[in-house]
């Protein structure tokens, strides 16, 4: 079988994705003269995408008044065949788009807004059935379109950039080769013009040196040099819709900045533009109205200023206040416990059965009553004159969420599966028992010396204390601030290059050095391609340094040869970026966090299974996920199974790459709990990568700032932020979109 392309064509050799394949064809009417001056491009696979069948009855949704739409959908349905019966994955939506118009839908992993995209486009999924009144782009019928319509209409008419790139991406093929498929597919420039247009969109994308990309493959590029590559791909053909699921979740601000405005110039040009995403703030910045998504149907309808400024709907309220600002730091941002059963993953699995009554948000509502549990809500207009699906809206107003997050509440003892209730964590750069901001100043001297403090984790071991001006790492007493204070993490003068495509050496890591110790979350920023993830390679032993070192626990780790380090792997785990690729895909989630326990055949699997459960309920999944494999999961579902994996081992450090960037705002508000209670409660070191300025703030005690291998600036989370000294650090922080 071959992976879809967006483009248009098919690619033999790879292994399709539940999302991405279609079941074979269905006789349909033949195509008007209109539809055959088309140009179709013969794809190699005899499967055509899930017939789309009319569902006469239902009114399709005004118009809009100030253009005539690109695309219309009205009613649209699509439902997957399950041994349980169908799962209504999208449950009557209507959208219309206008040309140089964009819509965003935002929305929980598993809402289904990816599916709603990828039915635009014929490839909901195999076995999909999709139903619509309505469905028509550019004047075409969507419902009537034969396999070489869609194939002439992917890339050309409706361009996609999919969530995952390198999965999208095919390994065997250079990039300059993908970037160049629709070129080819649909005839744009002559064949001897397409390198310089090649070399032109990814300049337009922002991927640094084209040339040199061009000639690589994608597994040598870092996440976000996929992500822009994959985004030159879907804009090479010049389609008038862009359908973009997740396009900027891999990259970092600075980077997403410029991609928003390259967005935003091709919609002053007129190209429309369907929006997924989680991010907020993203949203914010691009989009003219806004779909909030929640179990199959649209809850919240509206301009984007009417639905951010002034939510109304009660899951509205909760994403926005799930988005991690400085007010939050130390607070809780999630309000749903993650325990199996009860985080918000099974709540929405919950409201997508097939012909289940009722509102689909009522487990988690506020205002819920026993009619909700037995009536579709019906739309209402809300005062801020966005449209709002509920039953009680005479009780709704009044009910607003305090956009505030609650503090953490005492506890004691161990940690009990799904995020245990804590304390306040002081502020980053505010030392304990120091209410007078004594120890911000102190925090604020580190970047003279370039050494990170312990502080913030003593305070979490001990409680409120006078911590000693000048004080060394390590120079306390032996006490339980020793223990917290312990060095468990020493780089030094850390260098790595790698051979490019033209025989040079490339500089990834250029003399890094930093302590981590427990209990301490030290974050690191920075763009894609400024060393990140080779620091995060560096440090788990995978790749060996050029020159410089890396001490674990005060012993030896990268001098050592793997067969010695064995014996100490579970000090230290990684949850990685891009689980998918990490992942088995032939292995059950069972087997894939059952294989960290020790335990990876199926008869230890079975003995382990109710502990293997107990982790999924830390990241908030239930027990229905332990026999599914990686392909049947959402992106944030695999991102949560990569956590539980890592905490398997009971480590003193994970080694986060990019844990939350695959995670919508209220999972990833869940997961931020679930690692600040491990530091609380279990004193588990953090190494956060990423390049989310929000979640590098509020997770962090300390941060390094990197570019281009070196760390330019360090020092706490609280300083950092106020008071940047670097310009560079100053240029991240300036482009840093926020929500509302």
């Amino acid at each position: 079988m071959g992976r879809v392309s967006a483009n248009g064509g098919a690619r033999p050799g790879t292994e399709d994705t539940p999302a991405e394949t279609a079941p074979g064809p269905a006789p349909v009417p033949a195509p008007t003269d209109a539809e055959a001056e088309e140009p179709a491009i013969r794809d190699p696979r005899p499967s055509a995408p899930p017939p789309v069948v009319r569902n006469p009855g239902t009114p399709p949704a005004p118009a809009p008044p100030t253009a005539t739409p690109l695309l219309t959908v009205d009613n649209l349905h699509v439902a997957f065949p399950t041994r349980g019966g169908p799962v209504a994955a999208v449950r009557g939506i209507s959208l219309r788009l206008a040309p140089g118009e964009c819509l965003a839908v935002v929305g929980e992993s598993g809402s289904g807004k990816s599916v709603t995209a990828r039915s635009l486009l014929g490839l909901a999924g195999p076995g999909a059935v999709v139903r619509a009144d309505r469905m028509r782009f550019d004047g075409r019928d969507l419902t009537a379109l034969r396999d070489r319509d869609w194939r002439a209409i992917r890339g050309r008419g409706i361009g996609m950039v999919l969530q995952d790139a390198l999965v999208s991406l095919d390994p065997l093929r250079r990039v300059g080769a993908e970037v160049a498929e629709a070129l080819r597919n649909h005839r744009i420039v002559e064949r001897r013009d397409i390198p310089d247009r090649v070399r032109q969109l990814l300049d337009d994308a922002r991927v640094p040196e084209p040339d040199v990309r061009a000639r690589q493959y994608p597994h040598e590029l870092s996440g976000g040099l996929r992500q822009r590559a994959l985004i030159a791909s879907a804009m090479a053909a010049g389609p008038p819709l862009l359908v973009a699921d997740e396009p900027t979740t891999a990259l970092d601000v600075t980077v997403q900045a410029r991609i928003l405005d390259l967005l935003a110039e091709r919609k002053r040009e007129g190209t429309a533009v369907l929006l997924i995403s989680h991010d907020l703030a993203v949203v914010a910045r691009l989009a003219d109205r806004v779909a909030v998504m929640y179990g199959g149907v649209f809850v919240e309808e509206g301009r984007t200023e009417q639905v951010l400024a002034d939510p109304a709907h009660p899951y509205t309220r909760e994403l926005l206040a799930a988005v991690p600002r400085a007010r939050t730091k130390g607070k809780r941002l999630s309000r749903t416990a993650g325990a199996a059963g009860a985080g918000p993953a099974a709540a929405t699995a919950g409201s997508r059965d097939a012909g289940g009554g009722g509102c689909a948000y009522r487990p988690r509502c506020p205002v819920a009553d026993a009619r909700c549990a037995e009536v579709e809500p019906p739309s209402v207009p809300a005062a801020s004159g966005a449209e709002v699906r509920c039953l009680r809206p005479e009780v709704l107003w009044p009910q607003r969420l305090s956009a505030e997050s609650e503090p953490r509440a005492e506890t004691s003892g161990q940690a009990e599966p799904g995020p245990p209730a804590t304390r306040d964590r002081p502020a980053a750069g505010t030392a304990a028992g120091n209410p007078d901001g004594t120890g911000a100043a102190k925090a604020a001297d580190t970047r003279e010396t370039g050494e990170s403090t312990p502080e913030t984790a003593v305070a979490r071991a001990s409680g409120p204390k006078e911590v000693r001006a000048g004080a060394e790492p390590g120079g306390t007493t032996e006490t339980a601030e020793a223990t917290a204070a312990r060095v468990v993490l020493e780089v030094s003068a850390l260098r790595k290059t790698f051979p490019g495509p033209d025989g040079s050496r490339r500089t990834a890591v250029a003399g890094v050095s930093f302590r981590l110790h427990a209990g301490e979350s030290l974050g690191v920023l920075g763009e894609s391609g400024s060393g990140k993830t080779t620091v995060a390679q560096l440090v788990m032993g995978l790749v060996a340094p050029d020159d410089g070192d890396v001490t674990l626990m005060g012993q030896p780790w990268s001098a050592r040869h793997e067969r010695e380090r064995r014996a100490d792997r579970h000090r230290i785990q990684l949850v990685q970026q891009d689980p998918l690729s990490a992942f088995d895909p032939r292995w059950t989630v069972a087997r894939i966090v059952g294989e960290a326990l020790g335990a990876p055949g199926r008869v230890a699997v079975r003995r382990h299974r109710g502990r293997i459960a107990e982790l999924l309920g830390r990241v908030g999944l239930d027990g229905s996920m332990l026999d599914r494999r990686p392909a049947q999961l959402s992106g944030g579902q695999r991102q949560r199974v990569a956590i539980a994996r890592a905490l398997a081992p009971e480590p003193d450090i994970i080694v986060c790459d990019e844990p939350v960037s695959a995670l919508d705002v209220s999972i990833q508000a869940q997961i931020l709990d679930v690692f600040a209670d491990l530091r609380d409660a279990l004193g588990v070191a953090l190494l956060f990568i990423s390049h989310d300025l929000g979640v590098i703030h509020h997770i962090s005690d300390n941060v390094l700032v990197m570019r281009d291998g070196a760390v330019v600036e360090r020092g706490s989370a609280h300083a950092l932020f106020t008071s940047p000294r670097e310009p560079y650090t100053q240029a991240l922080l300036t482009a840093l979109p926020m929500p509302g």
